[in-house]
């Protein structure tokens, strides 16, 4: 089962009195959020060239020894298990499980050469969603907090909602100002939704942060149900895949029955929205009637109804649980989404954390990103929405260089690669080197601000932009990043 979180939200129409008083008495004279981004509105270069990002986090860490930065000279405890493959890009060492991959890699860039030096799951992965380091050590802490700094894409959300980013809206694929679909979406859970060990862990870097609940994604949710009716998350089925209003504090007119399975969804939907009242909507904040109208409107419907596809389209993306979210962020891209992030993060009871072996990442990890990735690549091309969609794929950190007697590695955020597609990306391309055992960039290493600063820049959002934080300071959405120009044609 897969359902929308709709939190219940505070509503906010924007800053408070005391936040704009606070921005008057820094200088800015009280000006409303709309006026000081348009104050900061520096100007970009050129044209937006993405309509849409899909960004996918391989949480955990994928190591680059195994996957786009392969070392087969390297010694016998460094290199690994796998050996590299050709591929359409010149030079480019891929791991032999990635064979999918391998063909298509004229569509892409690798970055070999991501650094930070936040060697921590939670901090790391905070830092690559959000361009900006954790405000909490190494160690510190595993859990969302209100201090967070802002996803990428809920700053997306604000400047697309405030009209400061009028031409994100003028997509081929009809959205505009009044459409039901997020700006922002996450799938297929929360961060650390699917950690088996703490189901309630909500890993930090997806949220809106101080920017304020308003702009948080929507979010959905995968629950499985054994034949007991209790909740577990692996091996999910193309009978669970299913969409499912959730987690809204709901009356029952609003909660589609989860235990009639005999009914179908889209009958639900439509039961849901004609026993719903105008005036019980209006007693709903922004952010609840928002995701009501996202489960009970047609175009959303349709959208999140993942069984509209063909199965050979299905099958080609993989029935798992990452092929289906990939399917679906590009569902959702399609519909008007601006930003969707995919976290594969112990889909199906594995995980990119792979300390102890690689069994997983031989038998389970891998050959999954490979499936999903290349048939995303492929399908959004064959639609025509490569070139307006940038895709990025990467991990929060790579793996320690030396391997342990069981081919496990550790935490190594000092060095791992980015993939980066679509939206005038030059493929068969690599940028970067490393050295002899892929520990170690030996050019000029990019970081999590660099990606954020391309990534909005490829949006035509100015990565100088500040926007106004808690107390009212005009602040940098990425502080020193730089635009990696050189991927783009």
């Amino acid at each position: 089962m897969l359902g929308i979180l709709g939190q219940s939200q505070r509503t906010c129409q924007g800053w408070s009195r005391r936040h704009l008083l606070q921005a008057g008495g820094a200088g800015l004279f009280g000006m409303s959020l709309p006026k000081l981004l348009a104050a900061e509105d520096l100007g970009t270069a050129h044209e937006p060239r993405a309509k849409s990002v899909i960004f996918l986090l391989l949480f955990g860490g994928p190591s680059q020894l195994e996957t786009f930065d392969m070392k087969p000279e390297a010694a016998d405890t460094i290199r690994g298990p796998f050996q590299p493959i050709s591929a359409r890009t010149p030079g480019l060492r891929i791991c032999e499980h990635l064979p999918l991959t391998a063909d298509v890699s004229n569509r892409f860039a690798v970055v070999k050469t991501m650094s930070h030096d936040f060697n921590d799951h939670s901090g790391g992965g905070h830092y690559l969603q959000t361009g900006h380091r954790w405000h909490l050590p190494i160690g510190g802490g595993f859990n969302v907090t209100p201090q967070d700094w802002p996803s990428i894409g809920s700053v997306v959300d604000c400047v697309t909602k405030q009209g400061q980013a009028p031409r994100l809206l003028e997509s081929s694929r009809g959205a505009d100002e009044s459409s039901v679909m997020p700006n922002y979406a996450v799938l297929p859970n929360a961060l650390g939704a699917l950690q088996e060990y703490n189901i309630m862990l909500k890993r930090p870097g997806e949220t809106a942060g101080w920017l304020g609940r308003r702009y948080d994604p929507f979010v959905t949710r995968i629950q499985k149900r054994d034949k007991d009716d209790n909740p577990y998350w692996r091996d999910c089925t193309d009978e669970e895949l299913t969409f499912q209003v959730d987690g809204m504090q709901t009356r029952e007119a609003l909660t589609l029955d989860r235990l009639d399975r005999r009914r179908s969804l889209l009958t639900q939907f439509d039961d849901a929205r004609a026993t719903v009242s105008e005036a019980a909507v209006s007693t709903y904040d922004q952010y609840q009637q928002r995701a009501l109208s996202l489960v009970t409107a047609p175009q959303a419907r349709e959208a999140l109804d993942v069984t509209r596809e063909p199965d050979a389209l299905r099958d080609r993306y993989g029935r798992h649980l990452f092929g289906q979210s990939c399917l679906m962020a590009r569902r959702l891209v399609e519909a008007g989404t601006r930003y969707v992030t995919v976290h594969y993060d112990c889909v199906d009871g594995y995980s990119w954390d792979s300390h102890q072996n690689s069994d997983d990442v031989k038998n389970h990890l891998i050959p999954t990103l490979d499936q999903a990735y290349s048939a995303l690549l492929l399908d959004l091309e064959d639609r025509g929405l490569l070139d307006e969609t940038l895709v990025v794929c990467l991990g929060e950190m790579g793996r320690t260089p030396k391997a342990n007697a069981n081919w496990g590695r550790g935490h190594w955020s000092t060095l791992f690669p980015a993939l980066l597609a679509g939206a005038g990306i030059n493929g068969s391309t690599i940028h970067g080197e490393t050295d002899a055992d892929a520990a170690y960039a030996i050019t000029p290493p990019h970081s999590p601000e660099d990606l954020a600063a391309t990534i909005y820049d490829s949006l035509g959002i100015n990565p100088h932009l500040r926007l106004p934080a808690r107390d009212g300071r005009p602040t940098p959405i990425v502080d020193g990043g730089e635009v990696m120009k050189e991927l783009f044609g």
